[in-house]
């Protein structure tokens, strides 16, 4: 079919009109993670130049304009000759960034030590810097710092680390100490002697690794359900040897004193002269004979003796 010449007029006007729409329109203000400002980062509608780099970006949590000639020039370099302005005599440029501090790069050291071994189970890493440090803006990313290396010397606690920063040109150096430390109970209350241990009496504190090893300190599991020896203090660290197993019969307790001989029971009444936890000897006072006896604690208020009948008559 033949077209008319006023019809590829009208039809050339149409697709002119159409590729000055789909011209890319520069943008007003943009932030940016990597460390090149892209055609898609400047442009609305760049097509299939998105990808096309074009300046350099700030640095890491800085804001830079960008003038309209260096746009045009730069973009006259990719072979984008027109575009929307927008109105815009310059473009307003933000870099996004993480702030890198001692907690962030204590967590990389921590992860290194636990890697080789030197952290384990519920050992912890306090590092203690030898100078302040000031935050560093890093690239935005999934991991805006690495451990490069890290020097660290158990005996004394000393290390020394170095860092690569994303979107930082120089290493991070810092160096200080390493303090190992493990949480550790500590009573909650003021609590009497004799004290059975329930969990809601303590509060688990963190203590150097070397003191709890010194002082014996037991984990809070194996203290549940052990009394305390003596009368202590709220905040106490305690030890292994802080505790014993609760008393059955405590000394001046009224107790009934057992004899068992297959299906023969004898019994007398007693008065416990120690105490004495379930299943371990004490002193008792026969208070038929008032001659002192040594039995078993077998249960609250209960003492067993393993003497013969005979003998047991006559206490």
């Amino acid at each position: 079919m033949k077209m008319s010449r006023p019809f590829l007029s009208v039809l050339a006007l149409a697709f002119s009109a159409g590729t000055a729409l789909a011209a890319p329109l520069l943008r007003a203000d943009i932030t940016v993670s990597a460390a090149v400002v892209t055609m898609g980062d400047m442009f609305e509608d760049a097509g299939a130049l998105a990808e096309k780099p074009l300046f350099r970006s700030p640095l890491p949590g800085t804001t830079g304009n960008v003038e309209l000639s260096a746009i045009r020039a730069a973009a006259a370099r990719i072979g984008l000759d027109a575009f929307e302005t927008n109105g815009l005599s310059q473009v307003r440029v933000s870099r996004a960034a993480i702030l890198v501090d001692q907690a962030l790069l204590s967590g990389l050291i921590a992860d290194n030590l636990r890697s080789r071994g030197i952290l384990t189970g519920d050992l912890r890493a306090n590092v203690h810097l030898s100078y302040a440090l000031e935050p560093v803006r890093a690239a935005a990313g999934d991991q805006p710092a690495r451990l490069d290396s890290l020097r660290y010397l158990p005996g004394n606690g000393s290390f020394s680390a170095r860092f690569l920063i994303e979107g930082v040109e120089r290493p991070l150096e810092i160096a200080g100490t390493i303090e190992l430390v493990v949480d550790a109970p500590h009573l909650s209350a003021n609590l009497p002697a004799g004290t059975v241990l329930r969990p809601d009496h303590f509060v688990m504190r963190p203590v150097p690794v070397q003191q709890a090893d010194a002082q014996g300190v037991a984990p809070q599991g194996q203290l549940v359900g052990m009394a305390l020896n003596r009368q202590s203090r709220e905040g106490m660290l305690v030890r292994a040897s802080d505790v014993s197993e609760p008393l059955a019969v405590a000394k001046n307790d009224l107790v009934t004193i057992y004899y068992r001989q297959g299906p023969m029971t004898l019994t007398v009444r007693g008065q416990a002269v120690t105490g004495a936890a379930e299943g371990a000897p004490l002193q008792v006072l026969n208070l038929s004979s008032r001659r002192v006896i040594t039995a078993k604690a077998i249960a609250p208020g209960a003492v067993e003796v393993s003497s013969g009948p005979i003998a047991l008559a006559g206490l």
